[in-house]
Order: structure tokens, then sequence, then C-alpha cells
């Protein structure tokens, strides 16, 4: 996997306790396109402390191109913010 960093638009449900749920999330590629993906399974959910900030992190995989991918996207609990960070 290699590390991307980039910032995205997710579609996620919250349960009763409030952790989050990603369905499917958008991000814009280098040609300005914008590209969906729908995240197919949840692998694993932890939870990290990066520069001080609570961050859930999601291993996921999806079919991406017909290829089967997993990746890696962010949840930065004090500001709401999305993140995928390796595919």
């Amino acid at each position: 996997m290699k590390v991307v960093a980039k910032s995205i638009d997710m579609v996620a449900w919250f349960n009763i306790q409030g952790t989050p749920n990603p369905v499917r999330f958008r991000f814009v590629n280098d040609d300005e396109s914008y590209r969906v993906i729908k995240i197919d399974k949840v692998v694993t959910m932890d939870r990290e402390k990066l520069a001080g900030n609570d961050m859930l992190v999601f291993k996921c995989q999806s079919i991406v191109d017909g290829v089967q991918t997993l990746f890696e996207i962010k949840y930065e609990i004090g500001t709401c913010r999305w993140i995928l960070y390796k595919i």
C-alpha cells in the first residue's frame, strides 16, 4: 500500500454509540476528475492518537478496476474529517 493522505468525501452511517460505518467515498484524481469507491468490507477498525488527535483507522477492501484492493481510511474524531491514508 502507498501512502496518499488525501482528504475525501464520505458517506457513512453511525450506530447508537456514535461509531461511524463507512459506505462509500469520493476523492479528486490528479486530472481533477472525481472517483467514487464503494466499500465492500471493513476488515478492521482501530483507534490511534496521531499528533494528539484521536482517530479511527479503518482497513477496508473493495474491487477497484476489477482488482480486489486493500486500503486504509482514517476518521479524525475532533474535526469529523475523513482521510484516504493508504491505497
